[in-house]
């Protein structure tokens, strides 16, 4: 039987749209968008690895006891693919992995499952579909660690996904949250 991916949460952005750090704001039940996130992915997959800013070392202890393994990304303010990058060379055995956005914590734990049995059960590359839009998490067999690891500009894999199009497998999901992620306070309403 072939292992679960690992579940990477990108938590480093730098939040400039939101005008302070997003991830510090509650989002549900008064807990951090931060911490929403991680105890979702972590919750589907022990041992996910989130990827965070040196502004959010403070929280590292609370994310530990999570169940997560943190990593700083200390080249964060150059964008979002450093930060895939950490995470994939963090776990380099990995079978594969769910790449998850710290901004996006509507997402339901059954999706995460879904697309991480995916992975497991040999597809390489998966996103969640809802209402005919691609969403997020994103998962990658472990195929495309070589692509993932060199990754530093601020389009995350969006490239990799393009190139591989042929091998994306499409999953639909009833769940909104997929495609919803924070980028304004305005949208925390």
């Amino acid at each position: 039987m072939s292992h679960l991916p690992v579940g990477i949460l990108l938590a480093a952005g730098q939040s400039r749209r939101f005008g302070a750090n997003k991830l510090l704001h509650p989002v549900v039940d008064d807990k951090l968008m931060l911490f929403v996130s991680a105890q979702t992915l972590a919750g589907v997959l022990p041992g996910a690895i989130v990827v965070i800013n040196q502004e959010l070392t403070p929280y590292t202890t609370q994310l530990e006891e999570m169940g997560l393994q943190v990593i700083i990304n200390e080249h964060s303010e150059t964008g979002i693919g450093s930060s895939i990058s950490c995470g994939i060379r963090a776990s380099e055995n990995g079978a594969g992995w769910l790449i998850a956005l710290a901004d996006m914590p509507y997402i339901k734990p059954e999706t995460i499952s879904v697309l991480a049995e995916k992975i497991r059960d040999g597809a390489d590359i998966v996103a969640p579909v809802f209402e005919q839009q691609r969403g997020h998490p994103v998962g990658f067999s472990h195929r495309y660690q070589s692509e993932l690891t060199v990754l530093s500009e601020d389009i995350g894999a969006r490239n990799i996904i393009s190139k591989h199009q042929d091998k994306l497998e499409l999953v639909t999901v009833s769940d909104e949250g997929v495609l919803k992620d924070i980028d304004y306070a305005s949208e925390l309403a």
